[in-house]
């Protein structure tokens, strides 16, 4: 289901009650880099704001020589389901968007020779709740959240880099979210938020920046 919503007088769309999660590719115009970005919009796995956090950074990325892959996850997504009072603590990982995201690296990865893709160039890119997404495919890329299902499951499903983009769900009471087990193999990140963002607030993308910076990953922050 789609329904159009407007932010800051702009109109945007929202797909709601995705079942089967689905990509869509967007080949790089001009000159390609050989590096791809697996784009996860935002939504609070809830929704998915499909143009304003999808294809208008495919847009963008392609038209600096990049291959976009913009994903479809499953929403509402368990145990982010808004539907009913089973949502669960901010702070746990989003097993279907988690499955969708690794299945989504691993066949990019598969097709890197016929998409003429550099398979160690893949990286990731997402807002918000995709922003989450972002550190838990940056982190959890062992995982076993879902049974292999053929070759492509067999190749690695950890990001060449990442771009979390105003990400929420990783500052806890406690400083961080144990379940983004950072370490010194999570990909070089790149964090931006606004200082005024009310809705997921600047200690998210801090306290990512801290977890990051403790680890010895290279990231790079603009507030």
């Amino acid at each position: 289901a789609v329904t159009t919503e407007r932010v800051a007088g702009k109109p945007w769309q929202a797909i709601h009650n995705v079942s089967r999660p689905t990509y869509t590719v967007y080949p790089p115009k001009g000159k390609n880099t050989g590096a791809a970005v697996v784009v996860f919009p935002g939504g609070g796995f809830e929704i998915l704001a499909i143009d304003l956090e999808g294809s208008e950074v495919c847009d963008w990325l392609t038209a600096r020589g990049i291959t976009c892959v913009l994903l479809k996850y499953r929403v509402p997504g368990i145990p982010y389901d808004w539907h009913c009072d089973c949502r669960a603590h901010n702070f746990a990982i989003p097993v279907p968007a988690l499955q969708d995201a690794q299945r989504t690296i691993r066949l990019v990865r598969q097709q890197a020779s016929a998409w003429h893709i550099d398979p160690h160039r893949i990286g990731v890119l997402g807002f918000s709740a995709g922003g989450y997404l972002v550190a838990q495919a940056s982190t959890n890329y062992d995982l076993p959240v879902y049974k292999p299902v053929d070759a492509a499951d067999r190749l690695s499903a950890r990001p060449d880099f990442a771009v979390a983009v105003y990400p929420g769900h990783l500052a806890a009471p406690d400083g961080f979210n144990r379940n983004v087990p950072v370490n010194r193999r999570t990909p070089p990140t790149f964090i931006v938020m606004a200082e005024d963002d009310h809705v997921d607030g600047v200690e998210q993308a801090q306290a990512y920046y801290n977890a990051l910076k403790e680890a010895d990953v290279p990231v790079e922050m603009h507030l």
